[in-house]
């Protein structure tokens, strides 16, 4: 299995910025595609982004196309988001997610291990 660890969580002022990264250990991090998934308050889990096993293939809800971006360094066992003009809709929790599946899934659900998740607050 993997152990996911999450950082670089907090508060932002809108239309700031902020990058999450998430550590990765265990088993190999090649071997699985990664995900960010978040919850707010009173709120469903909700899929956030993908990116494949090889890091070729992302692929990004609705309502943060164009603004986060996703990547991940297999040398540092690392995946990051970049998040640019953060909104308050976009406070949540945010955890990251390994899929054993070579492209991972928008379905928040399917995804095997997860990190303990951080924090972002976006608010003036």
């Amino acid at each position: 299995q993997v152990q996911l660890v999450e950082s670089g969580g907090g508060l932002v002022q809108p239309w700031g910025s902020l990058r999450l990264s998430c550590a990765a250990s265990g088993r190999t991090f090649s071997s699985y595609a990664m995900g960010w998934v978040r919850q707010a308050p009173g709120k469903e889990r909700e899929f956030v982004a993908l990116i494949s096993r090889s890091g070729g293939t992302t692929y990004y809800a609705d309502s943060v196309e164009g603004r986060f971006t996703i990547s991940r360094e297999i040398a540092k066992n690392t995946v990051y988001m970049q998040k640019n003009s953060l909104k308050p809709e976009d406070t949540a929790v945010y955890y990251c997610a390994a899929h054993p599946d070579r492209w991972g899934s928008s379905d928040a659900d399917a995804y095997n291990y997860w990190g303990q998740g951080t924090q972002v607050t976006v608010s003036s």
